[in-house]
């Protein structure tokens, strides 16, 4: 098993890439972090995800051994030096640009959007999940922003995740997750790569409060720390055991996901039903022709 480190100044930034057994299927989960600089709680939370999928937890050797992580965790580099709240260097909200990324003003995105094209024309790669990592400055919780489709059993597929997170993360909330398709993030990079990509890919935007969380059951606002926004990171990551159904195959019965500090937070489980939507990765239909993702398809939609 190797490992694959890039400096995040690259225009690939840095990708985590472990070797799956010989012949096994590549299932992608490519998350990205911190296009806007002043989001920093977005860091931590990529961080407590990288440091999880790197850890000896025996969760966390399951998903290595099943699942490709390809991670950037600081798309805006030169905006996080300088201090900028939500622009980069020349002045962009490089989260407006995944359509046309330049590959001289926007390089970062350029670089990442290459990488996900690349790997989706690729037949032997399934990129099955995309998660933006950002921080909200009015709401509290953590909780997800997803797409619209018309295919009314892929819009239902891509709430089984948030409410899997729910399950696991005390802070994340499902009711404040929601589904939309704005003209004014069209943008972005989870609607563009959720119109983008095919059937079998979900694209979320992560978010998180700069704030507090409230936990369900409770009207006493619990402020956010770091270890709690690297907790979060941690739930996200051993969220993708039960979407896979990969539970039976961890070494030992399940442990409390690893703490960098010492701190105790209250069990919380989320009551929404999930219903129908729990076939999980089983129900997904077979990958879409390729063809259509030529050279063309890097330019706006």
């Amino acid at each position: 098993m190797t490992m694959e480190a890039r400096c995040s100044c690259c225009p690939r930034g840095m990708f985590i890439t472990v070797n799956l057994r010989p012949g096994a299927e590549q299932k992608v989960v490519f998350i990205t972090a911190r296009v806007h600089p002043g989001e920093t709680p977005s860091s931590f939370v990529c961080q407590g995800i990288i440091d999880f999928l790197v850890s000896q937890h025996p969760i966390a050797k399951v998903l290595r051994d099943h699942l490709v992580f390809k991670i950037a965790p600081m798309l805006n580099p030169d905006g996080v030096y300088l201090g900028n709240y939500r622009c980069s260097l020349m002045g962009f909200d490089l989260n407006r640009h995944w359509a046309n990324p330049s590959p001289w003003a926007h390089p970062t995105l350029h670089g990442v959007k290459q990488l996900i094209v690349e790997m989706y024309n690729n037949p032997k790669i399934n990129l099955e999940f995309y998660i933006d990592i950002h921080a909200h400055s009015t709401m509290m919780n953590g909780f997800m922003y997803g797409n619209i489709f018309e295919n009314e059993e892929r819009f239902q597929r891509q709430a089984i995740f948030p409410k899997l997170l729910c399950q696991n993360a005390e802070d994340f909330s499902y009711s404040s997750t929601s589904f939309n398709r704005d003209a004014v993030k069209a943008g972005t990079g989870r609607r563009f790569l959720g119109g983008l990509l095919n059937d079998t890919s979900y694209c979320y935007t992560l978010e998180v409060s700069f704030y507090s969380y409230i936990v369900g059951g409770t009207t006493a606002a619990v402020p956010y720390t770091e270890e709690a926004y690297m907790k979060l990171g941690r739930n996200v990551a051993r969220t993708f055991l039960d979407y896979y159904r990969l539970n039976s195959l961890v070494e030992r019965p399940l442990a409390s996901t690893p703490k960098t500090r010492k701190e105790k937070l209250p069990v919380f489980k989320c009551t929404t039903q999930q219903g129908q939507e729990t076939s999980h990765a089983d129900s997904k239909p077979e990958k879409r022709s390729q063809a259509h993702l030529k050279d063309q398809s890097l330019s706006a939609r």
